[in-house]
């Protein structure tokens, strides 16, 4: 009668007992071997049903906390250097670590030589407000965007939090568009706040690194991201003169990142992101901690 023990201290049990003495037996008439059979049985089934019921109620415990756990979603956009950045590799640990009480998602689109008027609709007007000569054919970088976030909100229908983080602005430099950049990237990212019906979307920029001399087209566009970051509450920027340190000694400024150049950029969108999301002011010189 090891289920009889079992529950012993519920009063199940009992009651089990009282219901084959009192309403089976006498109707059918069964013997004292018959009347043990059928109280095991009885409980036994009683046993599995409740096992059953304890196990639903964890599962549904355990789905309950996944859904209240908090949802950061980044987003991961630009050219050449954002393509060769893997996520996995410094952006997605430091991540979790940071945010360790919450899940963190993230989509990517992100092609090589790409200027900034592929994600922008209104590049024509903003380049002819700037006496530009460039035509933009659209802007096939941008509904991709939209339409990885969609779904994802499928799954994460209410983020805490959306962050936008750009690597991008070689091709505009070289193209000798750097008046452009700052509305250019303003527009971009109301367009996004707008289209993600995120209002309040953060964003971190990476900033050119210093490839390029400081001045001319290639510094204009440097200064600009900078500058487009500091103006905005939800905005940051990242340093990336450290990380394409090429060559035997480490001394070649190279358009690409090193490996561990493309990590580190990983870890300071994350770093970054955590300070506008906590609230906090992320730091000014790019190279958070």
């Amino acid at each position: 009668m090891t289920f009889l023990k079992l529950f012993s201290h519920t009063g199940v049990a009992d009651n089990v007992i009282a219901l084959v003495d009192t309403c089976i037996l006498p109707v059918y008439g069964w013997d004292d071997s018959q009347r043990s059979l059928l109280q095991s049985g009885a409980i036994t089934m009683i046993f599995f049903h409740t096992a059953s019921f304890a196990f639903l109620l964890l599962m549904a415990i355990g789905v309950a906390s996944a859904a209240d756990k908090p949802v950061h979603i980044f987003i991961l956009s630009g050219q050449s250097n954002m393509a060769g950045m893997k996520p996995e590799a410094g952006f997605v640990p430091e991540a979790i670590k940071l945010f360790s009480d919450a899940d963190v998602v993230y989509i990517k689109v992100a092609q090589g030589g790409q200027p900034i008027r592929l994600w922008v609709e209104e590049w024509n007007d903003i380049a002819k407000k700037h006496d530009l000569n460039s035509i933009s054919p659209g802007t096939k970088h941008y509904q991709p965007i939209l339409d990885q976030y969609r779904k994802l909100l499928q799954k994460y229908p209410e983020p805490a939090s959306v962050t936008f983080c750009w690597m991008q602005g070689e091709r505009d430099a070289k193209e000798k568009l750097s008046a452009a950049y700052a509305d250019a990237m303003k527009q971009l990212i109301s367009n996004l706040r707008r289209d993600l019906k995120q209002p309040n979307m953060n964003f971190v920029i990476g900033r050119l690194s210093d490839f390029g001399p400081d001045e001319g087209h290639w510094g204009e566009v440097r200064k600009a991201q900078v500058a487009v970051a500091r103006e905005d509450m939800r905005g940051a920027w990242v340093d990336c003169d450290d990380l394409n340190n090429k060559g035997p000694d480490g001394s070649k400024n190279d358009l690409h990142y090193t490996k561990e150049g493309y990590e580190l950029l990983g870890r300071r969108y994350a770093r970054q992101a955590k300070a506008i999301i906590e609230g906090k002011e992320p730091d000014d010189n790019g190279r958070p901690e």
